[in-house]
């Protein structure tokens, strides 16, 4: 029996992931059950087994007395108690407060205290099932995993990671996506709640570590921590900004998440189901990271106050509109990726207000003209030049 019950135990707990402690735990606490239904009490009784061999018995210990409480509970008395007649019976040397040990065989127990043991180890079986699922998961929290949409909960989503499933809620939804049952996505696991039912999961598809995440799995220079994604702003479904910093001077860190013709940086675009990604260089210097944080727009110059966490950004004209970005979305993603307030005025705007003066700036526009140095030329001399030019031409040709 003990070899037949340790070959049950052995392929139990392969097949469900759960130690053989607690399932010899289990089938002492079903033995426990049966002896209280059995016997009315199972407080003097005791369940040994041998971890190694499996080998097991159950043994209920009797106080020896000289006679029952009359005013007590008769079938608790006879549980706990044995009369000291009927203890010499046993064995003539048992005195009065000796203690006596009866084996107890499972044979003796009913078809309800049979019942009850099985019961006792089946729930014990799932609960154990719950907390390696639970355990499982935990592990992974605020990491991503690969679903596959499994059914709809009103306007949330049910996303099944496996041996459970996700709760995609309607908040975490991208509003772009179009998400149809089947489908197989990444999400971000948010949080996970042990639940007497169950582990209940929430994952998400809006949360930057999601984007985070998904370049880990890509970059390898950013999993072995070569290269360091510093921070990320993103509107999902819509657009994304990631500064990045290499620890390595011979690893460029936009390059490494870039890829060899884009493949890297593309494979997470298509998990993203098309959502733009700006990939920029990190700068200590806040108004370095601002100017590269408002990329891909130029930038004539950035006042920053890192105390006050405010920043003024001076463009071009014809820059300012792609600096704003639609909806304002450049400018907002890059005052989140850089923590700052930016004020962005254009080249016009600084001059009309005195800004560049202000701040003690001589800015000439690019492939502007000082006057004073320009060299007049008159017409005849313009045009004897064209002619050279055309003879030199017409030399070459020939």
């Amino acid at each position: 029996m003990s070899k037949e019950l340790m070959e049950s135990i052995t392929i139990l707990g392969k097949e469900k992931n759960i130690s053989k402690e607690s399932l010899l735990e289990a089938i002492e606490n079903s033995l426990l059950s049966a002896c209280k239904n059995h016997f009315g009490a199972s407080d003097n009784c005791q369940v040994i087994i041998d971890p190694d061999t499996c080998d097991y018995k159950v043994v209920r210990t009797r106080e020896v007395v000289e006679d029952y409480d009359p005013e007590a509970d008769p079938v608790e008395e006879k549980a706990f108690k044995i009369k000291v007649a009927e203890a010499k019976l046993i064995d003539p040397s048992y005195e009065i407060g000796d203690y006596i040990q009866f084996p107890v065989e499972s044979k003796e127990f009913g078809r309800i205290a049979t019942g009850i043991a099985k019961n006792v180890i089946l729930q014990k079986i799932r609960e154990e099932e719950r907390k390696v699922v639970y355990y499982d998961y935990f592990a992974k929290e605020h990491d991503i995993v690969t679903g596959v949409v499994q059914r709809t909960i009103g306007k949330n989503f049910a996303i099944n990671l496996g041996k459970v499933d996700g709760i995609l809620a309607e908040n975490e939804q991208v509003a772009s996506e179009n998400l149809k049952l089947g489908d197989r996505v990444r999400v971000f696991v948010l949080e996970v709640k042990d639940n007497p039912k169950g582990p209940k999961i929430s994952v998400s598809r809006t949360h930057p570590d999601l984007v985070r995440k998904l370049f880990e799995s890509e970059v390898s220079e950013i999993k072995d921590g070569t290269v360091e994604i510093m921070s990320i702003a993103r509107e999902a479904g819509s657009r994304t900004k990631i500064a990045v910093a290499s620890y390595d001077e011979n690893v460029d860190p936009v390059g490494s998440c870039v890829g060899l013709n884009g493949s890297r940086v593309n494979a997470v675009v298509d998990e993203l189901r098309g959502e733009k990604i700006d990939i920029i260089n990190w700068d200590e210097n806040p108004a370095y990271l601002i100017e590269n944080a408002l990329s891909p727009a130029k930038v004539i110059c950035v006042v920053a106050d890192e105390d006050a966490k405010e920043a003024t950004v001076i463009v071009p004209d014809y820059q300012l509109s792609l600096a704003i970005g639609k909806e304002g979305q450049n400018a907002r993603l890059a005052a989140k990726l850089t923590n700052f307030k930016i004020d962005i005025k254009s080249e016009s705007q600084a001059r009309e207000t005195g800004l560049f003066d202000e701040l003690g700036i001589d800015y000439q526009p690019e492939g502007a003209l000082d006057l004073e140095e320009v060299e007049y030329v008159s017409e005849d001399e313009t045009r004897a030049d064209e002619d050279v030019s055309g003879v030199q031409e017409e030399k070459t040709e020939e």
